[in-house]
């Protein structure tokens, strides 16, 4: 379960990196503190990009049955920064096969909150290894 976690949040940083967001602080991290509860609920990353910033956050399955997720994603989604008062894109990384049940959740929210709040699928990336050894092999010259 927790290395499960952990390539979640890894391909959650890569989300961000291709947004153009640079990495403060993340959970499982080597080099980098992890986050701070923010209003009593565990925040996965807090990137910055110059003066703008976001919250990432991965959702397992066991998460959807949490009856404070959609209270979760809204108070996340609400955040602004402390002093210039802008708002906080908050990122939700969510498996393939809950993509759909994630967009309903999403879709009961207002659109201020909505619009707010980036939305991605989570796909393992590794590819299956291909067993190589029964394939025959042909003559470089015919």
């Amino acid at each position: 379960m927790n290395a499960l976690k952990r390539k979640n949040i890894d391909y959650l940083i890569e989300q961000f990196w291709k947004n153009g967001y640079m990495t403060v602080s993340r959970k499982f991290g080597t080099y980098l503190p992890e986050p701070e509860k923010i209003g009593g609920f565990d925040v996965d990353i807090i990137a910055r990009q110059v003066k703008d910033y976001a919250l990432g956050i991965t959702i397992s399955e066991d998460d959807f049955k949490d009856p404070q997720l959609l209270e979760r994603i809204s108070y996340l989604a609400t955040r602004r920064t402390k002093f210039t008062q802008k708002k906080v894109l908050l990122y939700i990384g969510v498996p393939e096969e809950h993509i759909l049940l994630a967009k309903g959740l999403i879709d009961s929210l207002s659109n201020e909150i909505k619009a707010n709040i980036r939305l991605f699928n989570i796909v393992d990336k590794s590819l299956p290894q291909l067993d190589r050894s029964h394939e025959t092999r042909r003559a470089p010259i015919s």
